[in-house]
């Protein structure tokens, strides 16, 4: 695993820290997943969610900090009994359950969608935080919060790209945060890399960020410098 710090800019401090999958000597998520198969594909998912929690308790995940993890939809056969090893392992280290984010992707090719429903919904009666990642790159957009709504949605570099000088951009992210403020959801904006974009996002009224203009991933290790550019 690598971590990468999910950032609160309006109290300056680290919200999260999202693991990363890596291989053992530090390969890239895609060729790992790429050996990700439909025969080993819980045992990759089960396995990931106990990585990441015993390595961030092992690395002193802050107080207040959460842990983020993303989880394959299409591993999960029974939400209540795939996530009894995330719950075990946490209560082992000693994590909170409410302090856990299941992030799934937007574009993730989901069998069935009322599959993905009731994984939500479980996880949620667990106390744990969930989370669409990459909201706004995918096939299905808004009509997701039409079925569930998850705790956060992490806006897609996509849409954050350039935002500054793009006008047809920050109307598309104007109108959903104002949703979200409707349906009580936090907004992450992930893939930040220029100071311009951060500052055109926090004049928009989000607080949330993660990306390399704050912290690239570090491999087995939480980022231990943060950058807060000035707006």
């Amino acid at each position: 695993m690598a971590f990468q710090p999910i950032l609160d800019a309006s109290h300056e401090e680290i919200y999260a820290h999202e693991a990363l999958v890596r291989g053992m000597n530090g390969e890239s998520a895609g060729k790992i997943l790429g050996q990700v198969t439909e025969k080993n594909r819980y045992w990759f998912d089960q396995q990931c969610r106990v990585k990441a929690i015993e390595l961030a308790a092992q690395l002193g995940l802050g107080p207040k900090q959460r842990l983020s993890i993303n989880f394959l939809p299409n591993a999960v056969y029974q939400p209540t009994a795939c996530i009894r090893m995330t719950v075990e392992t946490a209560r082992k280290v000693g994590l909170p359950l409410d302090r856990i984010i299941f992030e799934v992707t937007e574009g993730e090719q989901v069998v069935e969608h009322d599959k993905l429903v009731a994984i939500i919904r479980a996880y949620k009666e667990f106390g744990l935080l969930t989370a669409i990642d990459d909201f706004g790159a995918g096939y299905s957009g808004l009509n997701l919060l039409a079925d569930f709504q998850p705790d956060i949605i992490k806006l897609d570099m996509a849409l954050t790209r350039n935002i500054d000088s793009d006008r047809v951009r920050r109307s598309i992210v104007a109108g959903i945060l104002t949703v979200c403020r409707e349906l009580d959801i936090m907004v992450i904006a992930e893939g930040i890399e220029t100071p311009e974009e951060y500052a055109t996002l926090r004049e928009m009224g989000v607080r949330h960020f993660q990306g390399y203009l704050f912290a690239r991933p570090v491999f087995r290790d939480f980022a231990r410098e943060i950058v807060f550019p000035g707006v």
